[in-house]
């Protein structure tokens, strides 16, 4: 295989040259390129990825770091950011939450491996870090973009979307079809983002006369089975209520699976809502109401973001978008 040196021999130019050429910075004359672009073909030269980025100063890599790589929340998500660097001639390398630590240990050895990696840039998608984590990244937190969390020390760096609008939503659409007994399926504690939905659907039940103390309420973890094992604990209680909220689409779907195998019909007898508008939610049975939170609206604007500072370039930016419902099969009036 031919190297930068088999082109400048055959060029009869120097290696700086040669390697000024190859990465088109630097001043050469017209005449020299001419030189070595026909070495270049001659040789059929193609250099490595190591080779570019050492000519470059870029990797032209993005490095992503998920918790987890699974469900159907986080792979369209990668999909968009792989799509879009792509099409700007860039590469996705990913890292998730493996290892024996707790998930803040799993999250900063994934982000040391896409920095070891040489990552031009960073998208994080974790919300388990601490400013003190930010601030470790040195002169390198100025290539880092955050999804769904907030740093006060990069806020100009951070998108998010409007949890506490999307919690609203969904008490709304359950309050104007007349449900006003109602069964809640949370994601984590842990996790800021769905205690905001949480306390923000509780808070608008609250407004219009609902005792929330008395509203039957479950904890699982934003997983199928964590739906469909919450939505068996509901009949198994006895719980009477006519509507469902889970946190997200995923536990939805699995408490729409439980539903039907308990021979309990979606929306007649019981309706259910969920959080998110993954993909899921279109194709369960019956389809499902669900709260539409802008996440390709959110991550292009992060992604934007980032390209902007790691390559100059000039890409639009907002960090605004709107949360909408979407309303399918899934939903019907209180007794209806």
């Amino acid at each position: 295989m031919a190297t930068i040196k088999d082109v400048a021999r055959l060029a009869g130019v120097g290696l700086g040259t040669a390697s000024r050429v190859v990465s088109g910075k630097g001043s050469v004359s017209p005449a020299t390129v001419a030189k070595v672009r026909a070495a270049i073909e001659q040789l059929d030269f193609r250099p490595s990825h190591a080779a570019r980025s050492l000519l470059s100063g870029s990797s032209r890599m993005i490095g992503v770091y998920i918790p987890v790589l699974s469900g159907t929340f986080y792979t369209p998500i990668l999909q968009i950011i792989d799509t879009e660097l792509r099409t700007a001639g860039l590469h996705m390398v990913v890292a998730f939450g493996v290892g024996l630590g707790g998930a803040r240990q799993q999250a900063i050895e994934g982000i040391e491996f896409l920095i070891e990696r040489g990552c031009d840039g960073l998208i994080l998608m974790t919300n388990v870090l601490l400013e003190e984590d930010i601030a470790a990244l040195g002169a390198k937190q100025h290539q880092v973009v955050l999804l769904n969390h907030h740093f006060d020390s990069i806020a100009g760096q951070c998108f998010t979307v409007d949890h506490q609008l999307g919690g609203q939503l969904a008490a709304r659409s359950l309050l104007e079809h007349g449900h006003r007994r109602i069964a809640v399926v949370s994601g984590p504690s842990s996790l800021p983002d769905n205690v905001v939905r949480i306390d923000a659907f509780m808070y608008e039940l609250a407004a219009h006369g609902i005792d929330t103390g008395k509203v039957w309420l479950v904890e699982r973890d934003f997983s199928p089975a964590g739906g469909w094992s919450a939505a068996r604990e509901l009949v198994e209680s006895g719980y009477s209520c006519t509507a469902m909220f889970c946190a997200n689409d995923e536990m939805a779907v699995g408490a729409l699976s439980y539903f039907q195998e308990a021979g309990i019909h979606v929306p007649s007898e019981l309706s259910v809502i969920g959080y998110d508008d993954t993909p899921s939610a279109e194709f369960s049975a019956p389809r499902l109401t669900t709260v539409h939170m802008p996440w390709r609206e959110m991550t292009q604007n992060g992604l934007n973001a980032l390209l902007n500072g790691c390559y100059d370039l000039k890409r639009p930016v907002t960090h605004q978008y709107p949360v909408t419902m979407t309303l399918r099969a899934s939903l019907a009036k209180a007794g209806g």
